[in-house]
């Protein structure tokens, strides 16, 4: 039996924070052939999780605010927002469920912010998402002010923009 507790989420938001990517997984699975994956989270502000689905083989995803404030985005195939969904915090979502094929992406707007994933597994790294093509890949001089616009109109559709 693994326990998530204090010091094990203070440890990976420390690990977080210490990565060049600002996030950090710890996998609750014991190994990526299992049929459920499931792990938490930690990201930090101005981690870029670039926009993806999953559709080889089609699976759902979700995803339950552990600490702190993060946002989920879903967009159409065109990279128009469709959803922001708040997540974390009083008046906020707690869990999103995101369905197979849906291009997601979330951001975390607070320092601190963990979130629990569970998807169906078996995880193979080759094929387990497809990347947004209207989106920057990771550690493209461009991904760094796509998040960044896309932060603003989640601060903005918070303040009722």
């Amino acid at each position: 039996m693994q326990i998530i507790d204090d010091a094990l989420l203070d440890e990976l938001t420390g690990q977080a924070r210490k990565s060049p990517r600002l996030r950090k997984n710890h996998n609750l699975h014991q190994s990526y052939d299992e049929p459920c994956q499931r792990l938490l989270n930690a990201i930090e502000p101005g981690s870029y999780v670039r926009p993806h689905r999953h559709t080889m083989p089609p699976k759902p995803e979700s995803f339950v605010a552990v600490r702190g404030r993060l946002a989920v985005l879903t967009f159409d195939d065109r990279g128009e927002i469709l959803q922001i969904v708040p997540l974390g915090g009083p008046g906020r979502a707690s869990v999103v469920d995101i369905p197979a094929g849906q291009w997601h992406m979330v951001i975390a707007l607070e320092p601190g912010a963990i979130f629990f994933e569970t998807k169906p597994g078996p995880y193979s790294p080759i094929d387990d998402k497809d990347l947004a093509p209207w989106a920057p890949r990771e550690g493209d001089p461009e991904a760094g002010s796509y998040r960044d616009r896309l932060v603003e109109q989640v601060r903005g559709s918070e303040d009722g923009g």
